[in-house]
């Protein structure tokens, strides 16, 4: 087989022996089409290369192969498994191993399904499906596997994945991230939902550039185009919210002094997940560590506050919506928390004059990570996820994906309420009995 991966293809591939999802988010003109659609060929061949490191299937398959449109499928996948018209067998599926093809409707030199001999000598079959001919289109088969050429919609991308089921099947997706954080792109970027694997591969893992050639291509791309197109990193509308490299905020742990105070923020969430970070300050030299992060999807109060308890009984600044009542118990949201044992604060986070405005939150941090005075712990990888991802459209903060952004700006608005020493753990006080006086619950 002519087909030589890459290294990041060839961890695309290896990824198929563990993962059922995978998705090759990658630049553009880099080899994903052709990293799918050579796989593809070996499923429905069983013809195997020595040097082949993912899953095998040792008998006939039945695959379905998709793109936007009916053009978008015979000029991509199409071609890479086939040829181009009129070349039929110049593809990655062998001339002597296709037994028939048969036309498609609607685009001139498309085609509906080919039939491919196995090395079993039984028949694999492949079908090229679009994403515009709707869900209802993709229901009914079962198949071993689904390759999705460019991005499908999530409900297109479930519906084929559902074909799957029953055979413990694979499916795969291959695209350049240009609709920035889909929900398609959150299940494997943000969610690491069960059984996916996100592979990322930009123009400097394609050897086929010269270093003249990749300066070229990328500065021949609007620069909020830029990352999506040269690294796969998914488009951010009209820009981040923090334009600061991850090195420069970035840092190793440290041990933290006993007399650095250190404050808590919380993110309210249950259907997005709930988010917790642990500020800690460097009075003296003015600088905020974030040393401790933790996100989950469907956490009620008794279930987050384990999770984070063992930072130890530090305040908690928590947000606006903390005082809304929870219909079941009547309790605010706040009070569920500190039911649970949590230190909240009496107050929701503001600053001194009482305002809680975003923007100045955000202009607070990004002013201190300009200068220094805002440092993460490095191997805190699901907080700088989602810093990386955190971006503006139409000049309005996206509301997706910030949980541990959010969390960070609240403890950050509070931190003059940070402790020195954790105080050991208060019994609740009811709503209805006197409030504590003073900052905190």
């Amino acid at each position: 087989m002519r087909y030589q991966p890459y290294p990041k293809q060839l961890v695309f591939h290896e990824a198929g022996l563990t993962f059922r999802e995978r998705l090759l988010m990658a630049a553009n003109q880099v080899g994903k089409t052709l990293a799918a659609g050579n796989e593809t060929a070996m499923h429905l061949t069983g013809r195997y290369p020595p040097w082949w490191p993912g899953r095998r299937f040792e008998r006939a398959t039945n695959f379905w192969a998709s793109g936007k449109s009916g053009t978008d499928t015979r000029d991509n996948p199409q071609r890479i498994l086939v040829g181009r018209p009129g070349a039929w067998g110049t593809g990655s599926i062998p001339k002597d191993a296709i037994v028939s093809t048969s036309a498609g409707r609607g685009v001139a030199d498309a085609i509906d399904t080919i039939r491919v001999r196995h090395s079993d000598g039984t028949i694999s079959t492949c079908t090229f499906k679009t994403y515009d001919q709707g869900r209802e289109r993709w229901q009914g088969e079962t198949l071993d596997g689904v390759w999705f050429d460019e991005e499908p919609p999530e409900d297109i991308y479930i519906e084929g994945l559902t074909r799957t089921n029953a055979t413990g099947g694979i499916a795969y997706i291959t695209f350049t991230p240009l609709l920035g954080i889909s929900n398609v792109v959150r299940r494997f970027y943000i969610d690491h939902a069960p059984g996916t694997h996100i592979t990322q591969m930009t123009i400097d893992d394609a050897g086929h550039y010269s270093p003249e050639q990749k300066a070229k291509i990328i500065a021949s791309y609007p620069e909020f185009e830029r990352k999506a197109r040269t690294q796969g990193i998914p488009q951010l509308g009209s820009g981040r919210v923090f334009p600061v490299d991850e090195g420069q905020i970035a840092c190793a742990s440290i041990e933290i002094p006993r007399h650095w105070p250190r404050i808590n923020g919380i993110d309210f969430g249950y259907d997005h997940p709930s988010a917790g970070v642990q500020l800690v300050w460097d009075r003296d030299s003015d600088v905020l560590y974030v040393t401790c992060a933790y996100r989950q999807r469907q956490q009620t109060p008794a279930m987050f506050a384990p999770a984070v308890r063992p930072w130890g009984e530090y305040p908690w600044a928590w947000p606006h919506d903390g005082l809304q009542h929870d219909k079941g118990s009547g309790l605010q949201l706040a009070a569920q928390y500190r039911k649970e044992g949590l230190r909240m604060l009496a107050i929701h986070s503001q600053y001194e004059d009482g305002t809680w405005g975003v923007e100045a939150g955000i202009m607070e941090m990004l002013d201190r990570m300009q200068t220094g005075r805002f440092k993460v712990f490095a191997h805190l990888r699901e907080w700088f996820e989602e810093f990386s991802l955190y971006h503006r459209k139409d000049g309005q903060i996206v509301k997706e994906a910030e949980d541990l952004m959010s969390a960070t700006r609240y403890a950050v608005m509070m931190k003059r309420l940070a402790a020195i020493k954790a105080a050991p753990r208060q019994p609740y006080v009811p709503t209805h009995a006197p409030q504590p006086q003073g900052w905190m619950g």
